[in-house]
């Protein structure tokens, strides 16, 4: 008889809150520490087709840095559809204007395509400042290991 695997199923999911100091860390390193954390891959019952993951909070988003050139060479492209209606922005002024959508589609590009990636995107918030609203969940920190 063989073993049987475990399968995670969505009733079974209890989401806790975590928060994460942005300040002074790298884009691209702590958007990969934050995708694990809202996929749920860093608990022992990730189920690849179940929203497992947590919840997490981001703070200081406008403290995050970029490495190399990215701040003056990476663009962020928004499309309307329309001809002529590609708006085209640099890192520099996202970073300065948006700092919360940096953070935002640097996670939401390592998470699945679809609904399930929809669903998980939702659960990440991000805030430019010290304060967030989130404090009645008792977020506890997330642990970046870089």
């Amino acid at each position: 008889m063989r073993a049987r695997s475990y399968v995670q199923k969505k009733e079974d999911v209890v989401p806790q809150w975590k928060v994460v100091d942005a300040k002074d860390q790298v884009v691209g390193r702590l958007a990969s520490q934050i995708a694990i954390s809202l996929r749920g891959k860093d608990k022992a019952s990730f189920t690849p087709h179940v929203d497992g993951g947590d919840f997490v909070v981001v703070i200081n988003a406008d403290k995050i840095r970029f490495t190399g050139n990215k701040l003056n060479a990476k663009n962020y492209y928004s499309y309307s559809g329309y001809k002529g209606g590609l708006k085209t922005t640099s890192a520099k002024d996202q970073l300065k204007n948006n700092p919360e959508l940096v953070i935002k589609s640097a996670v939401k590009g390592m998470l699945p395509k679809g609904p399930l990636g929809r669903q998980i995107i939702s659960k990440l918030k991000v805030y430019a400042g010290e304060d967030h609203p989130h404090q009645a969940q008792q977020p506890s920190p997330l642990k970046v290991n870089l």
